[in-house]
């Protein structure tokens, strides 16, 4: 994928810093120092470095120089052998006989305050092997050469305090939808719940502790216990039951007494005391007792799972009718005292609720506890999640076929489409019968079968004691005189599949409060969200009626426990911090200063653009929809506005032709890469969504390493400036080229010194799918600015958290950074994405270690510090502006840059919010930034302002975006990957899906397939 430069960035990954700020260069080193740094001597080596020269590409900017590229494992796991690429590759460069290590020699000593590892700081040595912010000298780090996962016992990270708040930008005042709780002193009792049989879900759990409290009310005289529907239950006073395990019967009432036995025991397990959590929140104890935020956690959602249906940590109610008749948002209020959805039964949720597809809109309220600075609070946010609607499952039929009922009834069976797609939506519901008068038993679905009712046999024995095979339909007519309406439609497949149980869909119920957990379509997300958006101003008010009409003085529950909530929100001081400059090229070399969190590129091209000489159009739109002339237009339109922007593309197409179908996409990619040498880029126009943009990703990406832009087809016969002008964004950067820089003259002081960007992300396959692999993702940046990145993505085990193979990713990523700048990192930064709280205990001590040892592996003492913030968006804190004077945009959200790290964040920890974007549609969702490892000892402003700097690299807008850019990266990579590996043999009709399912795929060779070619490598082709 060669490509020209134009000549304004010849010098573009030479090692000559600048004295110029604003020529782009490498801005390593401190501007006083720039006179007097010379070239790295090629003859310098170390076992870092490789021994014989660079190559003579290095000066150019394609992302990776060298011709080896660095190549990926073939399979997952830290332990499997490279392959032979790279294991030459990495023998080269790191096996040769130890010699002096670089040592940054014409780089200025770093002053004190600022942290790489074995450099005196102070009075504090930090190596691989000490932790530099364990507290009280702290517990041993992993030893060099540990490979992680291996025996690591009494070896632990503990996340950095808070180093200091930050004060650089504007002040705003602030509400935040935490609501302050006010816990009193003293000890609460924690018991173990055991029940038997033990796999009961927490509803019916509730149930059983229930009737244990009714029908043993002596051991509870005037106490009210909390339950968290499993293991665990607290009260305020000991229970008359000592210390020792007591055992009760319990029998639920029901219609078989003998299913509805369980054995249920109760053990004391200890004080929780309120105490130390009251001096955690004021700084006293660094550790927040986590049991203690549990107990209060349990306390407070007690009387909600009671009523309501819970899902994660919210909670959710059918919707009602309301005055037109139309089904709306429900969650009334509860006069007892639960967080209830009074907004919705208010008027504020009067939306049709149907989202198609047997899919109905729920609304309801999100509730946690959460410790902050000085008080625990109560974090409390509206709500809205799919859920099945209860409907005859002939009904629920129709809609997923999108067919009228009527329909049905034309005694014609379902297509092997139709069936397919009914069998993937209706499996693993639940469902009741309706034949059997009061009796409305309830029974799993586990298939579809083949055959409809009236041909669909089943082993019967007869009084006689003979087995015969007998048909569904003739059964129900026997047994229960009921003559389907419906015999040629597939039964469902119940209980157990070993033990043929079919049941006619004409007598099945859909059971109600069943979470959809499956993938919304297109069109009901788009209905989701209009249903569910709403201006920060009203999401407020919503948010404070919900907390008023829930009267949590009355929670009898809450009061036992002597708690009380705050019905005002909290006010906070927030920053907004100042964007930063963003520098273009061309001739004129032009800045962009964002206006709230947005910018124009008129008037300005790219910084390094790329000059297209060969390039080809695909069309898979038919004819008679994009016409020849629409082709042509839009090319003359795309080189205009490409020549505008500094990307020429010169000439045109070297192949322009009509395809039809996936089958066409790898031999015409093949036939292209044959008779056009040196085919940069090949633009391919499709109809909508379909299977063949897997396909062209999958051949372009890892087959023949060609770049490939995608255009809908209403946008090649529609062309706007704006939609080319992206296309030119992207397109840009996956030929090599840079769209934009940070200003090299306003960037943090981290970048005084050689630093790398790391994006971590873990992408799991849809809840409900078992088989799919999940896939992990780590970009690292290759040049000063940071602008580009070069991508490595694994397969894992399935729904594994930890990133298994970090070390090997690491690895790599180091060495194509050497290879492109000449530079080994002295600092590493790592946004982490994906992690929730629960994790990050886990998530520090193996990937910490893993990057470590990365290093180590590198270079004995190769020790650089190493910054480690996990980035989070699925949390439910909103922030609104108390003047309106503060709010920005058609939805009056907080400006882009508002940074809170005061009052509703850790007690003790670094962490802070920050709303890098601007809102397009609802209220805006701050990011949470979490630091969990800081070796380079950043303050809360440095950390603030680099992370919303870096929000604003993102090469596929101009616009800032809600997350730092690698983050972003390395979602777009792991994501890239599931097309790669889509299996066309099992797609279903319904667009590409990724393989996994057909039983002879292993996960080496999904971990083959996912592995890029070594010509896309070198650019960023997941843009």
């Amino acid at each position: 994928m060669a490509a020209e430069l134009n000549n304004t960035n010849t010098n573009e990954s030479s090692n000559v810093a600048s004295n110029d700020p604003m020529s782009g260069g490498p801005q390593y080193l401190p501007g006083v120092m720039n006179s007097t740094i010379q070239q790295q001597p090629q003859s310098a080596t170390s076992s870092f470095l490789p021994s014989g020269p660079i190559s003579s590409t290095s000066t150019s900017s394609q992302v990776v120089p060298t011709s080896g590229a660095t190549q990926q494992p073939p399979f997952p796991s830290a332990q499997a052998a490279a392959s032979t690429a790279l294991q030459n590759d990495l023998e080269e460069i790191f096996n040769s006989p130890p010699t002096q290590p670089q040592t940054f020699s014409d780089v200025p000593q770093r002053q004190a305050g600022s942290l790489a590892p074995g450099v005196p700081i102070g009075n504090t040595s930090v190596s691989i092997g000490e932790p530099a912010n364990t507290l009280g000298g702290g517990l041993p780090g992993g030893a060099p050469g540990q490979l992680p996962g291996g025996n690591q016992s009494g070896i632990q990270f503990q996340c950095p305090r808070r180093p200091n708040h930050g004060v650089e930008g504007r002040s705003i005042l602030l509400r935040a939808n935490h609501f302050a709780v006010r816990i009193p002193g003293g000890t609460i009792q924690h018991y173990q719940v055991d029940v038997t049989p033990d796999k009961c879900p927490r509803r019916v759990n509730r149930e059983i502790i229930s009737c244990l409290i009714s029908a043993f009310s002596k051991y509870f005289t005037n106490i009210r216990p909390v339950y968290d529907g499993k293991r665990n239950m607290y009260t305020r006073e000991p229970l008359p039951i000592g210390r020792e395990r007591m055992d009760f019967d319990v029998t639920l009432p029901g219609d078989s007494a003998v299913e509805r036995q369980f054995s249920v025991s109760l053990k004391w397990v200890g004080q929780v005391s309120l105490s130390t959590l009251e001096d955690a929140m004021e700084g006293r104890v660094r550790q927040v007792p986590f049991e203690a935020v549990q107990a209060m956690d349990v306390i407070l959602r007690h009387l909600p799972s009671l009523k309501y249906t819970p899902v994660g940590r919210s909670f959710f109610s059918p919707p009602v009718p309301n005055a037109s008749g139309v089904m709306a948002g429900s969650c009334p209020p509860q006069a007892s005292g639960a967080v209830a959805g009074g907004a919705h039964s208010a008027g504020q949720y009067h939306a049709e609720s149907k989202l198609g597809g047997g899919r109905e809109v729920w609304f309801g309220f999100h509730q946690s506890v959460r410790p902050s600075q000085w008080k625990m609070m109560l974090n409390i946010d509206v709500s809205a999640t799919a859920f099945y609607r209860s409907m005859p499952v002939i009904e629920f039929i129709a809609e997923v076929l999108e067919l009228p009922v009527q329909a049905l009834a034309e005694r014609r069976a379902l297509s092997d489409a139709q069936r397919v797609k009914f069998t993937k939506e209706i499996r693993g519901l639940k469902i009741e019968i309706t034949h059997c008068g009061q009796m409305r038993r309830k029974y799993r679905v586990c298939n579809v079968t083949r055959r409809p009712a009236q041909t669909q046999t089943f082993p019967l024995q007869l009084e006689t004691g003979q087995t015969i095979e007998c048909t569904v339909a003739k059964y129900f007519y026997d047994k229960y005189r009921i003559q389907l309406k419906y015999p040629h439609l597939p039964c469902l497949q119940v209980g157990q599949e070993q033990k043929h149980t079919y049941l006619p869909p004409e007598v099945c119920n859909i059971v109600p409060g069943q979470r959809c957990i499956k993938k919304l379509t297109d069109v009901q997300t788009s209905t989701m969200i209009k249903a569910t958006a709403r201006s920060a101003p009203e999401r407020e008010r919503e948010i404070s009626n919900l907390v008023r009409k829930a009267e949590f003085s009355a929670d009898p529950f809450a009061h036992e426990f002597g708690i009380t909530i705050n019905p005002a929100m909290t006010e906070v001081k927030g920053r907004v911090l100042s964007a930063p400059k963003l520098l273009y090229g061309g001739r004129t070399r032009a800045t962009a200063l964002p206006n709230q969190g947005v910018w124009d590129m008129r008037g300005k091209q790219f910084h390094t653009g790329i000059d297209v000489r060969v390039w080809a159009i695909a069309c898979f739109a038919q004819q008679q929809h994009v016409k020849e002339n629409d082709l042509r237009m839009f090319t003359n339109q795309l080189q205009r506005i490409s020549n505008d922007a500094g990307m020429p593309i010169v000439g045109n197409p070297c192949f322009c032709k009509y395809a039809v179908g996936v089958e066409q996409v790898e031999p015409m990619f093949k036939y292209l890469k044959q008779n056009y040498s040196g085919i940069q880029l090949v633009v391919v126009v499709l109809p909508g969504k379909t299977p063949v943009y897997a396909e062209v990703k999958r051949v372009g990406d890892t087959v023949l390493g060609i770049a490939t832009q995608c255009v809908q087809a209403k946008n090649a016969i529609r062309t706007t400036p704006q939609t080319l002008s992206n296309l030119c964004l992207k397109m840009n950067v996956k030929l090599g080229g840079v769209n934009s820089i940070l200003l090299p003259n306003v960037r943090p002081r981290i970048f005084n010194e050689p630093v790398i960007f790391f994006g971590c992300d873990i992408t799991h396959p849809p809840a409900g799918d078992s088989r799919k692999p999940s896939i992990a993702a780590v970009v690292g940046s290759m040049d000063a600015h940071p602008s580009r990145y070069a991508a490595t993505v694994r397969v894992q085990q399935h729904r594994q958290e930890i990133i298994s193979d970090l070390t090997y990713m690491v690895r790599e990523l180091l060495v194509q950074f050497y290879r492109n700048t000449r530079f080994k990192p002295a600092r590493i930064v790592v946004y982490r994405d994906g992690v929730s709280e629960g994790q990050f205990f886990n998530v520090l001590q193996y990937e910490l270690r893993a990057i470590r040892e990365a290093c180590m592996m590198l270079e004995r003492g190769y020790q650089p510090g190493i910054t480690f913030i996990a980035v989070q968006k699925r949390h439910h804190t909103r922030l609104f502006a108390v003047d309106k004077k503060d709010q920005v945009g058609k939805a009056y959200n907080i400006p882009p840059g508002t940074t809170v790290d005061v009052g509703i964040t850790h007690p003790t920890e670094f962490d802070f919010y920050l709303c890098s974007h601007a809102g397009i549609q609802g209220t805006s969702r701050p990011s949470h930034y979490h630091v969990l490892w800081d070796d380079n000892n950043l303050t809360a402003d440095e950390l603030q302002q680099l992370t919303y700097q870096m929000c604003h690299t993102y090469v596929r807008c101009t616009r800032s975006v809600s997350i730092p850019a690698p983050a972003y990266y390395a979602h777009l990579v792991a994501f890239r990957a599931r097309y790669h590996l889509v299996d066309r043999e099992h797609d279903s009709g319904e667009g590409s899906q990724p393989s996994g399912t057909s039983e002879d795929t292993t996960l080496s060779n999904m971990a083959r397939a996912v592995q890029v070619h070594p010509d896309a490598n070198n650019v960023m082709y997941f843009a």
